[in-house]
This record gives structure tokens, sequence and C-alpha cells, in this order.
């Protein structure tokens, strides 16, 4: 009688680590394509497999190096907040004359957001999407705790307005205020340019010379609206 063969059982195979990075710069070139996606889609709309591919690298490259789509999403957010808004942070808290300030301040907006126009529609709805990174927006656009931002930044500009006051070439302003106003007028025509494009028929050149036009004009604009 032929005895039965007993069928072996293989052994699972073990988990293999993910292909190790093939040169220095993957990680930055993976960041650079998320930027990119999250760019074009938001973070809800964004696709690992479409990262991967502008990248130039497998998908389990992107889990090596940032585990999980939210960790990417969250680099991308930090890295595009660093881009704009720390230097003007870093100014307003310097000690230079408070209407060079103000220029400067707008001119670092503009020119900043000018390389990246889709940067503040993309804060915008990730905020709104994910109210939870107001603290994270916070803490790298000034490096700073919350409780730490008011006497490092917001005494300075204090002190400046109320010089300003008693100069008598500015009324009692609030410095917050005058940060929202240069902060607003700056970024408004970024962030609503596909509305300003609709209803003012404006195209690209047209939009670069109203930018023009405002790099020139906002920082007296802004100063006269708080004379006295």
């Amino acid at each position: 009688m032929i005895k039965p063969t007993r069928s072996r059982r293989r052994a699972p195979r073990a988990r293999t680590s993910p292909p190790a990075p093939s040169d220095a710069d993957t990680e930055s070139r993976i960041l650079d394509a998320a930027h990119a996606v999250f760019m074009r889609h938001g973070t809800a709309g964004a696709r690992m497999q479409e990262i991967a591919r502008e990248a130039g690298v497998n998908q389990a490259l992107l889990h090596y190096y940032f585990r999980s789509k939210k960790g990417l999403a969250d680099a991308v957010f930090r890295r595009a907040v660093l881009t704009v808004i720390p230097p003007v942070i870093q100014l307003l808290g310097s000690d230079t004359p408070l209407p060079d300030k103000v220029a400067r301040a707008v001119h670092l907006y503009l020119d900043n957001l000018s390389r990246a126009p889709i940067l503040p529609g993309y804060l915008l709805a990730e905020l709104n999407h994910h109210p939870e990174r107001a603290q994270q927006l916070f803490r790298a656009m000034t490096g700073l705790d919350r409780n730490e931002f008011a006497p490092r930044v917001l005494s300075r500009l204090r002190a400046q307005i109320a010089e300003q006051v008693r100069a008598g070439t500015m009324r009692a302003t609030r410095a917050e205020d005058l940060v929202i106003t240069i902060a607003s007028l700056c970024l408004f025509p970024f962030a609503a340019r596909p509305m300003l494009t609709a209803i003012l028929g404006m195209d690209d050149d047209e939009f670069t010379r109203l930018i023009k036009r405002r790099r020139s004009d906002l920082p007296d604009f802004i100063l006269r609206g708080f004379r006295p």
C-alpha cells in the first residue's frame, strides 16, 4: 500500500523592511512631491500612490520615511507655513522702526506668496478641515509657545505704537489689530484669486501687476489707516 504523502507546511515568510533609500535626497524628493500633490488636492484628495509616482519611488518608501499619510500631511503643512510666515514674525519682534517694519512686512508677505501663490488657499482649507492644526501653525510660525508670543513679539510692537502715539503720528491702536491688518491685506488677493479671476476677468499678467501695485501702495495705505 502506498502511504499518502503529508503535505509540508511552508514556514511563514519573514516580513522584510522597506528597501533602503538609494540616494541621500530621497526623503527630500518625497516631501517635494507630497507638497505638490497636497497643494493640488488638499489632504483629503491627495493619494499616496500619486505622491510615490511623482517622487519616482515605490509607495513603501513613503511609509518608511513618514509612517502614514497623516505624518506626510503634517510635514507638508509645517514646511508650507515655514516658507512664508516666520520671517514676518521675526521682523515684527525686531527693533526696526515701525514705518519701515510695516513696509518690510508687506514686501516679505507679497514676495514670498508670489513664489507660492496657492499657499494661502491650501492653508485656509487645511485649517477649516483640521482645526487642530491651529496650534501646529502657531508653533511653526513663531517657534514659540503661545504664552511666549506676547512678551517677545507683541510687546515690542506695543512699545513702538506707544512711541508713535506720543509723537502724534498714530492713534491708539492694539498691536494685534495692526498685525491682522497687514496679514489680511496681503493674504486676501492670493486666497481669493479664483474669485477675482472670475469676477474681474483677471489673467495671470494682470494679477502680477496687481500684486506689484499693492507692494508699492499697501505700506502707506496701512499707516494712513492708523493715523489720528
